[in-house]
């Protein structure tokens, strides 16, 4: 029995993709830090198809050393896809910014995806048919005002996961390895980005996408051999791409 990990499921792209995967037979492993929103997804997961194994892990990858022991819990299952999905953004100017959340949006946005992406890969790196999917951002791809340290950790996710992606083929691997770059999107990215109690995209975002449909462009990823599914932030237009960083091979 083969396994899809989510990380970040209780919401928004995570919890979609999650019933993305489901609607095509996939067991999940979802893992976020509120219980009760997935306990929620577990419940409509199981209307649809009672028949999934749906693995529930509350924790908070803020922490290390929880990124270890969410992956160490999993040993005992076979997983073929792993979604690092789980982050979190901030807007302020880099003079003005919550250093106490900028550390807890490092530790997360960097520190647990690079661990996680790190073990699966020392696992699975030569087992048939597993792929590595990365979230980063539009923004990790141009960098946007008053968004400048958040740009910056996914500046760090495509260069790594395309670097990594890279390795991979170099090193004749059967893992893929693959980032979702979206744009503006209708999930609580803005409220946790602006610390607001509720924020409304309409209205108030000219122009955006529904987690479903980026949830959707996440499954036209998974499906293809491109590297890079990106989001346009000035068409929003959604493309399939091959590696956009440059990349030199290291020479002995």
């Amino acid at each position: 029995m083969k396994y899809t990990v989510i990380t970040g499921a209780s919401s928004g792209i995570g919890f979609e993709t999650a019933l993305e995967f489901a609607a095509r037979g996939k067991n999940l492993v979802i893992a976020a830090r509120r219980e009760e929103k997935l306990e929620e997804l577990k419940t409509e997961i199981a209307k649809a198809d009672s028949e999934l194994e749906v693995v529930v892990r509350v924790t908070d990858l803020s922490v290390a050393k929880n990124a270890y022991e969410l992956y160490d819990s999993l040993k005992d299952l076979e997983i073929e896809t792993w979604i690092n999905n789980a982050g979190f953004g901030n807007f302020a100017s880099v003079g003005d910014q919550d250093l106490n959340k900028i550390g807890d949006m490092l530790h997360l946005n960097i520190e647990a995806l690079t661990i996680l992406s790190s073990l699966f890969v020392r696992d699975y790196a030569n087992t048939e048919d597993t792929q590595l999917i990365n979230i980063s951002s539009a923004g990790g791809y141009t960098i946007v005002g008053s968004a400048v340290t958040y740009c910056a950790t996914k500046f760090y996710v495509s260069a790594f996961t395309e670097g990594l992606a890279q390795e991979l083929k170099a090193n004749g691997a059967k893992m893929q390895a693959k980032v979702l770059a979206p744009a503006a999107t209708e999930t609580e990215f803005a409220q946790r980005s602006m610390d607001l109690d509720k924020f409304e995209y309409e209205g108030a975002v000219p122009e955006y996408h529904t987690a479903k449909q980026m949830a959707g462009f996440l499954l036209d990823l998974y499906d293809s051999s491109k590297v890079v599914g990106i989001v346009n932030g000035e068409t929003y237009e959604f493309a399939l791409k091959d590696p956009i960083y440059p990349y030199v091979s290291r020479t002995r």
